[in-house]
């Protein structure tokens, strides 16, 4: 391996940052499994707005940003999750919440004084900003999601593929709706200050559509899933750092590259 990097990776911050991607990239394409299944694409911009009012509502108040952001996107996914149970589903009150959340947001931050670049830096992401901390959040994070794949595959299955179907199954719908956007909404919460507003698609939607084209089961596309969000986060790394590039763009980049060429395999399959 080129000296270079070697360098790059004994410096504390970028290990951080690397673990974090690693990390991201076993959990995170889940979130896109979900999300794809339920067809819920608004909610990820959704809750990186109450992210951002939560962390203005920390800097009011002296607290640690990421911890009123967690709290108030666990509760923007509980809510979500009420409404999806309406004919109209959620994408209505997602937009609703956005626009709500981010108003709050800047009346929080003009009212106090505080500066709105010191919020902001929470949606921006960043590798070298990562904590040990927020490492182990993510770690804990990603466990829950395989813990709740794999507890619930069968149920989740039914679910993703027809609601009303898995009404009939017997299958305790609401309760699994509530955690998955719930799941959802604290996964991408935790995840901000690695992947930014740029990155959350390229570590969670493209894994998950590049999945679908490979996969033929729930559990496929769920492996399939982890599979393209490790590999594309890991050679995003690397060649961000050997082009000495921005690793935003090149991770997406990377992993657009990986649905793409999914697509092509599944033209060619058919």
């Amino acid at each position: 391996m080129d000296t270079g990097i070697l360098s790059v990776l004994t410096l504390p911050p970028v290990q951080h940052g690397f673990a974090a991607l690693i990390l991201s990239g076993l959990g995170l394409p889940l979130v896109g499994v979900f999300i794809v299944g339920q067809n819920i694409y608004p909610i990820r911009f959704t809750v990186m707005h109450v992210a951002l009012l939560g962390a203005a509502l920390g800097l009011v108040f002296s607290l640690e940003p990421l911890i009123p952001a967690l709290i108030l996107c666990a509760l923007a996914g509980r809510l979500l999750a009420l409404f999806s149970e309406r004919p109209a589903g959620a994408p209505g009150a997602m937009g609703f919440l956005m626009v709500l959340a981010i108003a709050l947001a800047f009346l929080v931050l003009s009212i106090s004084g505080v500066h709105a670049n010191a919020a902001f830096e929470l949606l921006w992401g960043s590798l070298l900003a990562v904590r040990p901390v927020e490492v182990l959040l993510l770690g804990l994070i990603s466990l829950g999601l395989a813990a709740l794949f794999v507890w619930k595959r069968r149920s989740l299955a039914l679910l993703l593929y027809d609601r009303e179907l898995a009404w009939c199954s017997g299958v305790p719908v609401r309760s699994l709706t509530v955690a998955l956007y719930v799941a959802i909404a604290v996964a991408i919460a935790a995840s901000i200050r690695l992947t930014g507003a740029l990155l959350v698609d390229a570590v969670t939607i493209l894994p998950a559509l590049a999945a679908r084209n490979t996969g033929s089961s729930l559990n496929s596309i769920a492996a399939w899933a982890v599979f393209f969000g490790l590999s594309g986060n890991v050679a995003g790394f690397f060649l961000a750092v050997l082009l000495d590039q921005p690793l935003g763009p090149i991770l997406v980049l990377t992993a657009g590259t990986i649905t793409l060429c999914s697509y092509f395999w599944k033209e060619r399959q058919t």
